[in-house]
């Protein structure tokens, strides 16, 4: 029986540790899928967590030209500055997580719309989609433009989103240079912030070349964050493999 997990490590940290958050991805040999994320952000986004019903009425919190949809599914979601959902869990076990990514440049919105406010991007996915694949099939059609106002703090709204499914399905979604990027597959288990996805994956691939019991870069940048958690997991992995003999290694 599939199982899913949501870790959410919520804290306030210092400047110098602000923006260091990391999305991990991990599938056990008994098809339990566990999904955790820290969030270390420069300052309390004041976070609660609410529980909302499937067919409640919504709307993309964008004026009059706003997308508006009926949640098909309930979820547990972890609220930031009260304004909109940035982590949480629906009720077929589809995981959405949202982390900040410098580099984030959503386009021009369209003209005549609709439009979704970057607040309720993860709590659309959990709203309307049971599985990665048939989130990645509906939004690859960018029904939405986002709207990415200021944060209460007055930082930029700069997103990218991750979410996993109960089968250990995974995606990352992007707006990079006004286009929405999407990396889908098992192998994308770890996202943490800047540079950008598809450079994040060239980073790693040096150091995995490198091999974790060599060297591995130590400071709290994100590129640096995520080769160690990209690694751990290949350890982890090779040593229940020498112990047991039952698991390939997928990075």
């Amino acid at each position: 029986m599939n199982k899913i997990m949501l870790a959410a490590l919520l804290a306030s940290s210092s400047i110098a540790s602000a923006l260091a958050s990391t999305r991990t991805l991990y599938v056990a040999d008994d098809k339990t899928v566990i999904t955790g994320r820290n969030m270390d952000w420069q300052e309390d986004m004041k976070s609660n967590l609410y529980l909302f019903p499937a067919g409640m009425e919504r709307d993309g919190a964008s004026g009059p030209k706003s997308i508006a949809w009926t949640s098909k599914y309930g979820s547990v979601i972890v609220a930031g500055y009260e304004a909109g959902s940035t982590d949480g869990m629906n009720e077929k076990g589809l995981v959405a997580n949202l982390l900040y990514l410098a580099e984030s440049d959503y386009g021009t919105p369209k003209a005549n719309g609709p439009f979704l406010s970057i607040s309720l991007w993860a709590q659309y996915a959990l709203d309307n989609y049971a599985t990665v694949a048939e989130a990645v099939e509906a939004l690859r059609a960018e029904p939405f433009s986002i709207l990415a106002p200021t944060l209460p703090n007055g930082s930029a709204a700069a997103l990218h989103l991750s979410i996993s499914d109960a089968s250990g399905d995974s995606a990352i979604f992007e707006y990079v240079d006004g286009k929405l990027v999407i990396h889908h597959g098992k192998q994308y288990n770890v996202m943490t912030n800047s540079p950008a996805f598809d450079q994040q994956l060239a980073l790693n691939a040096y150091w995995k070349g490198i091999g974790g019991l060599t060297f591995l870069p130590g400071t709290n940048r994100a590129a640096d964050r995520f080769a160690r958690r990209k690694a751990a997991r290949r350890k982890s992995i090779l040593c229940h493999q020498a112990s047991f003999g039952s698991v390939v290694p997928t990075g």
